[in-house]
Order: structure tokens, then C-alpha cells, then sequence
């Protein structure tokens, strides 16, 4: 009876107890950005170990507080540390507090974090995600961290339908290729660093100087309308907290290249990557080039990267104005090694012109700098960024087998040595400003120079064959090179500079109940004035077969090509204008031109209600691009493009409630041809050849997106889409009807479309939190999965081809995709962390990215398409904080290390007899590999030391 009391007694006294508690609650805002909410921000009860964090729109709640008075902390990384005193928590009430939080010099100088946070987090990007009218991504240096990603290409891969092109940078978005996309830096444009391409190959950036990057895939007039993939904004570093200084060195290894038993590279560039040498003095009447034809031995082909950077904040003039500074310096190398098969020229026939084993040692380099000051006064700020980039690819290639079976080495033994160094050198400067004038007015305003050099200094190629066709391994000579080309030096300098600016005032209207307002216009302006100029001179040694020739060592081909043979009679030196004796001989081949883009927009942003928000817009862009030539494939000339278009917009959003988004967005917009696209030059490769077409003129796109997004928590998402793309005149790159299988750019007919579906699920599968002497320890276990998947068509028209370019056009099928196109693009990740203690914790990530089959070139005259094979990758990520210092990283990437095909589709009918009529609907495909490799595993292990 007594037990049966105490047990009565006990209950009452917890029933009472329950009874005497309350809940705190309420808003929290960001004072930094004009009171936007503050998600992820810290909240306790000192002396308690209650607390929780601000949600997606800066909402708190903590229930279940005992009755009494506390203080409570706000705390948030670089911010300020509020503390209110004297909370009081009355049974069965809620008490509510509202406030803001904004960066001070106490709070650099001492910041109070029980849960460390950042502003780049994943769970920040959500919030990001959710809130934008557009349907927007965003990839944030968290997750670039995470998942291990060290550079930009690499980065933007693992968003929903997004995939990189093999052994470049070159970005596929929804499947469509470089020319559908554009890349800007902080929402200024950026140069490319490849003269055939539209935007910068990001490869080249490194994730050092990122803080986040936005994919945005729905069109809106404040962006340039040269789009219809996506626009790719890299957002730099802009650096808020107290100081810092970090040191980073990592060393690895690619298996394939350090399984050779020697690692070979070219003579004259150093390994730094800054090396440039002109052509020399006089060079057709002696023999004044010092670099080796020759081929040299290099050791440790380790891959090894070092970084430097810091930053700090100081608050000036009485605390009003606040100074960011933010600095970060790397250098890296990598060493690669692909072994395998090359063909070219494949005919009708499924007979490959030319058949090699050929073996590629690269050497690559990147240099980066980057700095920023940011000063902000009250509601204004300025922003200055610099940035230089010094990218390096070095490739000592060489082939081994058939050069042409109808002439050059037709039974084997030839021999072609390409050795090729490229370097690219960007410096962007950035001038940025924010200014809110008022409540209702404000604008913000960036300009941008952008000066970018690429040098191809002498490129070396050799050609040799069997001195006897019916012994391929018997003495090699230049006797029976049938080519002058084939034997060649090539120097090549593009120059381009643009200036860009943009400018846009907005106004806010109809205040609401919850003292924000409901519209916002805004006008703009934005404009681009390119200058670009590309040279190049190629020396070609022209064998005299009328003359005795000696036999020549692959190995030593200094032997032949000196002065001494050359005043002998051997050969002689010409570039493609003639010889010597031929009037302007030595000018260079070129082309240059220019481009102007002034557009003004019109922008209506309105919430009609609470859940329903408009975005339209219309925007008038002029364009004009103009380029001359000087080639010898075309002669001297010039042509010019000159469009105005009118590219509305419109995004609907739909709030169901605040977990889910409906999402509508309908453009206009277009695709504008590139200047190599246009220019008359022939780039010659091993088995690939390729030239502008100056007729070339812009697509028009029309584009429909519809999107569903679901939020379960702040780090969850679950979204699913449908888009589809009508291309007028759609750009396609083409084989035509030459002994090389030449590749060049056309309007290949007048309409293509297409239509596909986005996933995107990531989920938080385990999580939990325990308190370890004041600390919270957490331990958690991540999800993601993103697909999309795409059905691309286009009806070929060869007539339209030939009456708007002269080229001649015959396609091999009547319908077929669009170039660059990949039916189905996935990714997936796991993640899973735990904390041992404070800054002592262990993250493991398994990173895995799949595109199918894609056209690289339209079939020709019965010839198939050109195929890139499907690519699965998958790879391993584990990151270690031993302390509030020291973390170490280990990657293992590239784990399934498949092959890398590119195939020519082999036309056949029905009974497996070759067909090359182009209509017939029976019509299958047996695949000619044309180049295949494998890349290897690459495994890196690296180091970080905070100051």
C-alpha cells in the first residue's frame, strides 16, 4: 500500500511538473541582408541544454521550457552574439521574440558558436532553391568539400541533368551542349578559353575561390537571351568573419600513369606552366628552331596541389563601415596516360582510312589568384574582385599503325608524333555595387574587364613511314610522306578583351500586413563589347622524295631536321602560303572580329496572394557580330550578323504551403553561332579535321519548364519536372564529304525539339545528437539521387544546308538527335558523418555519375553518326578533422575506371547489308570504334592547416 502511494505521489508531482512548462518562440532576421530571414542561426537557453535552430524562413520554436527566467543566446558564424536577460516562461504560454542579427566588431572578434555553422552549407542552398521564383540549383562549398570536387566542371556535374564532356571541360545541361549554356562570374559574362566554344571550360577554376554555384535552367530577362541550357553563375568568395589564414598541400597518383615503365613529355615548357616562345627569325631560308623534334624523358609523374588563403573583417569609422578582405592562391599539377585505339576517315564501308595504337602522356597545370575587398556602409556596398587563371595542358601523343590505307603506311608500321602544349591566361577585374536608397528604392549595378590570352606555341608533328609499304617493320623514312602538313610546326595566339556592365533600379509596392511589399519592377540595362583577334603560322617541312633519303630514327628525328639536310636538299621549309620566294609568304592566317550586345529589360515581380508570386519580363537585345578572315582554305573576307530580339519571360510560383512549390516558367530566347563556328580556318588534329562556316546564323529557342519541389526538413528535397525546348534552326556540328571526314558547325534544318523529366530526391536516412560536456555531438547518414531524362529530335535538311552555306550536305538519316544530346543523365551520393568530439569528426562520401550515349557529329553521305559512348564514374571521398587545426583528406576517383569510346555508326538494312539510303525506317546500326581509352584510378591523399 505504502509503494502503491509513493508510486500515486511521484505521478502527480511529474503531472504538475509537465504542467509547469512553457515554449519560446518566434522570428529571427538578417540585418546584413536588408532583413531577409536568417535560417540555421543558433538558439539556447544559457545554463540549459535546450535550444534549436531557425528554419527555412528564420522561425524558432523551443517547447517544453520549465517556468522560469533565462537568458536567451542567438549566435550565428560572424555574427553577432545576442544575449536578452530576464526571459520569462510562464506555465502553458508561448513567448514570442522577434529580433534580427547583424555582424559587429565584438562579434568578429569573438564569437560565441555551440553548433558551428556556415552560410554555404547545403541546407543554406535549399533555402535558396525554395524561395526563388525560377527554377534555380545551387552547389555550395560544402557540398563541393563533401563530395571532393576540386574543380568547377567537375562541380556543376553533380546537379540534376548536368554532365561534362570526356577529357574537357565542356558542359552538358539537360543534354544540350556548350553552345545552349552560359557562364558568368558574381552575374558578369566570362571569355572562353577555347576559340571554338562559347564559354570558359570550368575545369580551369578551382573550388578554392568558390562560395557557391548557381544553375539556373528557367530563363529570365535579366540574363543575357544567348541561352537555353543554362546559366552557370560562379558566386567568389566574399569573405564576412574574423581572420583566418589556411594552407593546403596534397599529393596523388593517376595508375596509368604511373604504371609506364617511362613517362615521356615535350621539350621547352617548363613544369610550372608559364612558358610562351614566338617563332623564330627568318625561318624559311634557315633552319632557326631550338626546340628538340624530340621527345624527353620526365620522372615522379606524382600529381601534387598547394593553396594558400585567408581573410578578415575590420569595421571602420565608428563601427558604420565594415572592410572585407579575402585572398586565395593555388597551384596544381596532374600527370595523365591513355593507351588505346585511334581510327579516322571511316567510309560507307565500315573501313577505317586509318588505324592506330596510340599512347597520349599530359602533363597539366593551374594557377590561381584571387582577391576581393568588400566595403559596406549602411545600405550600401562595393565590391572590387580580381582573378587570374593560368591553365596548362601539354601532350606528348603518339601513334603507331595505318596512316591511310590507300596511300601513307597502307600495311602498318607509320608512325605520327604530335606534341602539343596550349596555355590559357584569363584576368577578370569586377567592380560591384548594392545600394537600398529607401525602403521602396534600390539598385545595384557590376562592371567587368575580361582580357584572356591562349597560346599554342609551337606544336611540333611528325610523320613517318615504312621506306618499304610491304615491310611496316622494316626502316622508317620521309620518302614516301605524301603530305607537306604532315611534318609541321604551328604557332597560334588568340587575344580576346570584352568589357561587360550591367545596371538595374527596382522599386517595391503595395506594403503588406506583414510590413513587406507584395511588387517590385524593375528596369535594367546590360551590355557586351568583345574584341577578338586569332593568328596562327604553321611551317611545314616538305620532304623532295626526287632526292636519295635517308633512313630515321623515330627516336631521333634531330637528326634529319637541322641545317645541315636542309642545305643538303633534303627538304624545305614553307608554310601554306608557298615558299620563300612567294609574296607574303609569312603572313599569318586570321581571323578577328567583334560583337556588340546592348539589351534593356522591363521586370515585374508580384505576389498576388500569399501563396501565388509572378515573375515576367521582356527584353530587347541587339546583337551584332562581326568577323573577317584571312584563311587559306577561304581567301580574304567578311561577314556580318546583325539581330534584334524581342525575348519576353514568365515564372509562376505556388506555394502550396511551406514545404511544397509549383513552378511554371515560359521563355523566348536564342543561340548564338561562336566565331571559330564562323571562321573559314582549318584546325587540323590527328584523324579529326575542323572548319568555320561564316554563313552560320542564330537559333531561336522556346522554352516551357513545370516543377514540383517538396521540402520535408531544411537539408531534404524532393522535386520532380517536365520541360520541353522547340529550336528553330537548330546548330549542329557535321561531317561532310572530304578524305578527312572534316567536321564543321551548320543550320542542319528547321526545327528540332525536345521534351524530358528532372528527379531530384536527397534525404537524411539517420541522424542523432548527444551531449558530451557541453557539446553536441552529431552523427548523421545522407542521401541523394537526381536524374533526367530527355527525348531529342530534328528532321535533317541537306537543301537548306547547301542554299544557305554551299556545303555540301547530304545526311545519311532523315531524323536523328541533336548533337551532344544524352538521353539520360544521372547522379547519386551517400554520405555519412560523425563526430568524435569537438573538431575531431570522420566524413565518408560515395559519388556516383552516369550520361548514355550521345551524337558528337551527324552522319554524312551514309556514314553514321559519330558516337561518345556512355560513361558510369563513380568515386570515394573520406575527410578527417583531427583537431581544431589539422584535417586530412583521401580520394579514391574513377573506381570503375571504364572505357572511354567514341564509335561511327555503321549503316545497314534489315538483313545486315550495308544501306546507305538515307530514309528507310529499317535501318540499323553496327558500331567502328574510332578512339577508345582508359583514364585510370586516381588517388590523392591531402593535408589542411588552419591558422
Amino acid at each position: 500500500m505504502r509503494k502503491f502511494c509513493t508510486v500515486i505521489a511521484l505521478f502527480i508531482l511529474g503531472l504538475n511538473f509537465a504542467q509547469e512548462t512553457g515554449t519560446i518562440a518566434g522570428t529571427l532576421l538578417d540585418k546584413e541582408v536588408n532583413n531577409q530571414p536568417l535560417p540555421f542561426a543558433n538558439i539556447v537557453l544559457l545554463g540549459t541544454t535546450l535550444g534549436t535552430s531557425s528554419d527555412f524562413d528564420g522561425k524558432y520554436e523551443i517547447p517544453n521550457v520549465p517556468a522560469g527566467t533565462y537568458t536567451l543566446e542567438f549566435s550565428f558564424t560572424g555574427y553577432q552574439t545576442l544575449r536578452i536577460p530576464d526571459v520569462v516562461i510562464e506555465p502553458d504560454k508561448v513567448t514570442v521574440i522577434d529580433t534580427t542579427l547583424g555582424a559587429t566588431a565584438a562579434a568578429l572578434e569573438e564569437v560565441v558558436i555551440k553548433v558551428q555553422t556556415n552560410r554555404e552549407r547545403e541546407e543554406a542552398l535549399l533555402l535558396e532553391q525554395k524561395n526563388a521564383i525560377t527554377q534555380k540549383i545551387s552547389i555550395g562549398a560544402q557540398e563541393l568539400a563533401k563530395k571532393g570536387v576540386g574543380d568547377v566542371a567537375t562541380a556543376v556535374t553533380k546537379a540534376t541533368g548536368i554532365s561534362k564532356q570526356e577529357g574537357s571541360g565542356n558542359i552538358f545541361v539537360r543534354g544540350l551542349g556548350d553552345r545552349y549554356n552560359v557562364t558568368t562570374l558574381n552575374g558578369l559574362p566570362l571569355p572562353s578559353n577555347d576559340p571554338s566554344k562559347k564559354n570558359i571550360q570550368l575545369g580551369i577554376f578551382n573550388t578554392s575561390i568558390v562560395e557557391a554555384i548557381g544553375i539556373d535552367k528557367t530563363y529570365n530577362v535579366r540574363n543575357y537571351g544567348d541561352f537555353a541550357g543554362a546559366n552557370i553563375d560562379i558566386t567568389s568568395k566574399d569573405y564576412k568573419g574574423s581572420g583566418f589564414m589556411e594552407v593546403g598541400i596534397s599529393t596523388g597518383i593517376n595508375t596509368e600513369s604511373v604504371a609506364v615503365d617511362e613517362f615521356f613529355l615535350t621539350d621547352g615548357p617548363s613544369r610550372t606552366g608559364f612558358y610562351d616562345t614566338n617563332a623564330p627569325e627568318f625561318p624559311l631560308n634557315n633552319y632557326n628552331f631550338t626546340t628538340s623534334w624530340d621527345r624527353e624523358k620526365t620522372s615522379n609523374p606524382f600529381n601534387s596541389n598547394v593553396s594558400l588563403k585567408g581573410g578578415d573583417s575590420y569595421y571602420l569609422f565608428g563601427g558604420e563601415t565594415k572592410l572585407s578582405i579575402f585572398g586565395v592562391g593555388s597551384f596544381s599539377n596532374n600527370y595523365t596516360y591513355q593507351e588505346g585505339v585511334s581510327r579516322g576517315s571511316v567510309n560507307v564501308n565500315s573501313v577505317a582510312q586509318s588505324d592506330f595504337d596510340y599512347f597520349d602522356f599530359g602533363y597539366n597545370t593551374n594557377t590561381t589568384l584571387m582577391g576581393n575587398i568588400g566595403l559596406k556602409y549602411r545600405n550600401h556596398k562595393v565590391v572590387y574582385n580580381v582573378l587570374y587563371l593560368n591553365n596548362t595542358s601539354e601532350r606528348q601523343r603518339e601513334f603507331f599503325g595505318i596512316i591511310d590505307v590507300e596511300d601513307d603506311a597502307p600495311n602498318g608500321g607509320g608512325f605520327i608524333q604530335r606534341s602539343v602544349f596550349l596555355r590559357t591566361s584569363l584576368i577578370t577585374h569586377q567592380l560591384l555595387g548594392e545600394h537600398k536608397i529607401s525602403e521602396n528604392f534600390e539598385f545595384d549595378w557590376g562592371a567587368s574587364y575580361n582580357f584572356l590570352e591562349n597560346n599554342e606555341p609551337d606544336r611540333r608533328q611528325v610523320t613517318l613511314v615504312p621506306r618499304t609499304p610491304n615491310e611496316p617493320d622494316g626502316p622508317k623514312s620521309f620518302l614516301l610522306v605524301s603530305a607537306a602538313s604532315d611534318n609541321h610546326r604551328f604557332f597560334a595566339d588568340l587575344i580576346e578583351d570584352e568589357i561587360a556592365g550591367r545596371f538595374e533600379a527596382s522599386y517595391k509596392f503595395k506594403r503588406n500586413e506583414e510590413d513587406l511589399f507584395d511588387g517590385k519592377l524593375s528596369i535594367g540595362y546590360s551590355g557586351r563589347f568583345k574584341n577578338v583577334d586569332f593568328e596562327a603560322e604553321q611551317f611545314n617541312f616538305q620532304i623532295f622524295n626526287r632526292v636519295p633519303q635517308p633512313d630515321v630514327d623515330v627516336r631521333n628525328v634531330d637528326a634529319y631536321f637541322n641545317q645541315e639536310n636542309l642545305n643538303a636538299g633534303l627538304y624545305r621549309i614553307r608554310t601554306f602560303r608557298g615558299t620563300l620566294d612567294t609574296p607574303g609568304a609569312l603572313n599569318p592566317q586570321f581571323y578577328k572580329g567583334d560583337q556588340q550586345i546592348n539589351a534593356a529589360y522591363l521586370s515585374l515581380e508580384y505576389k498576388f496572394a500569399s501563396k501565388f508570386t509572378l515573375l515576367a519580363g521582356i527584353r530587347a537585345e541587339q546583337i551584332n557580330q562581326n568577323i573577317e578572315w584571312s584563311t587559306v582554305i577561304n581567301g580574304e573576307g567578311e561577314n556580318e550578323l546583325d539581330e534584334l530580339e524581342i525575348l519576353p519571360s514568365l515564372s509562376l510560383k505556388y506555394a502550396h504551403n511551406e514545404k511544397q512549390n509549383f513552378k511554371l516558367a515560359t521563355s523566348k530566347s536564342y543561340t548564338l553561332p561562336q566565331f571559330k563556328e564562323r571562321a573559314p580556318f582549318l584546325y587540323q588534329e590527328v584523324n579529326q579535321d575542323y572548319f568555320g562556316n561564316p554563313f552560320l546564323t542564330l537559333s531561336t529557342n522556346y522554352n516551357v519548364d513545370v516543377k514540383w519541389e517538396y521540402f520535408p526538413k531544411s537539408s531534404e528535397i524532393i522535386s520532380f519536372g517536365v520541360f520541353g525546348k522547340i529550336i528553330e534552326n537548330p546548330i549542329n556540328s557535321i561531317t561532310i564529304q572530304s578524305a578527312s571526314n572534316d567536321i564543321t558547325w551548320a543550320n542542319t534544318g528547321d526545327q528540332a525539339t525536345a521534351f524530358g523529366a528532372e528527379l531530384e530526391v536527397r534525404k537524411l536516412l539517420f541522424q542523432q545528437e548527444r551531449e558530451v560536456k557541453d557539446q553536441i555531438l552529431k552523427q548523421n547518414f545522407t542521401a541523394g539521387i537526381n536524374a533526367a531524362y530527355m527525348i531529342h529530335n530534328q528532321e535533317l535538311d541537306g537543301q537548306k544546308v547547301l542554299d544557305e552555306s554551299g556545303l555540301s550536305f547530304d545526311p545519311t538519316y532523315s531524323e536523328t538527335g541533336l548533337s551532344g544530346a544524352s538521353d539520360l543523365v544521372a547522379n547519386a551520393d551517400v554520405s555519412y558523418y560523425k563526430d568524435f568530439a569537438k573538431d575531431r569528426n570522420l566524413q565518408l562520401t560515395l559519388a556516383a555519375n552516369y550520361f548514355s550515349d550521345r551524337i558528337f557529329a551527324l552522319g554524312n553521305f551514309g556514314k553514321g553518326n559519330i558516337i561518345e559512348k556512355a560513361v558510369p564514374t563513380l568515386d570515394f571521398i573520406a575527410k578527417t578533422q583531427l583537431s581544431e587545426r589539422v584535417s586530412l583528406g583521401l580520394s579514391f576517383q574513377n573506381i570503375l575506371n571504364p572505357e572511354i569510346e567514341r564509335f561511327q555508326q555503321e549503316v545497314t538494312d534489315s538483313n545486315g547489308d550495308i544501306n546507305p539510303i538515307r530514309s528507310g525506317t529499317d535501318l540499323q546500326q553496327r558500331d567502328v570504334d574510332m578512339l577508345s581509352y582508359k583514364k585510370g584510378y586516381n588517388l590523392k591523399l591531402s593535408f589542411n592547416y588552419t591558422f
